[in-house]
């Protein structure tokens, strides 16, 4: 890990359990361990999800948006709790609040996914996201992360 906290796929691999075609984290550009995390989702014409939304008017979904910013949110939690993935630490995306979309995502963007961790209370965590595309916000939420010991 670099000094800004950033790391690549090989960690990113190493804390979520997610694979291809569903891993939605290309690569962490900084994290600070206690706070915020700032990630990456290249967006390209040939994943699968395209073959269907929409045909000839490619647009990367909202819920998958969405999903990116929880992924986010669990690599954030992981490097807080500095707990080890996949011994006894899962965390489970349990909800989203205050979700709003405000301009599309196509093929060629990179989408900026930045996480900031809010609060925590009996195992639910409370993460705020925000995706953009070229600094123009394209999704903001609330994250909710049920984390469980395995």
């Amino acid at each position: 890990m670099s000094e800004s906290g950033a790391f690549d796929i090989k960690e990113i691999l190493s804390l979520l359990p997610h694979r291809y075609p569903f891993l939605l984290v290309d690569k962490v550009v900084s994290c600070d361990n206690k706070t915020t995390i700032h990630a990456v989702k290249n967006i390209t014409v040939n994943e699968p999800i395209f073959t269907g939304h929409f045909p000839g008017n490619p647009i990367f979904p909202g819920v998958l948006i969405l999903e990116a910013l929880a992924q986010a949110s669990g690599l954030l939690g992981f490097k807080i709790t500095a707990s080890q993935p996949g011994v006894n630490d899962l965390y489970l995306f349990a909800g989203v609040d205050n979700a709003r979309f405000k301009r599309q995502v196509l093929p060629g963007d990179t989408l900026n996914l930045h996480v900031t961790f809010e609060k925590e209370r009996r195992g639910i965590w409370v993460f705020k996201g925000r995706a953009d595309v070229d600094g123009e916000l394209a999704c903001s939420c609330d994250i909710i992360c049920a984390r469980r010991e395995t």
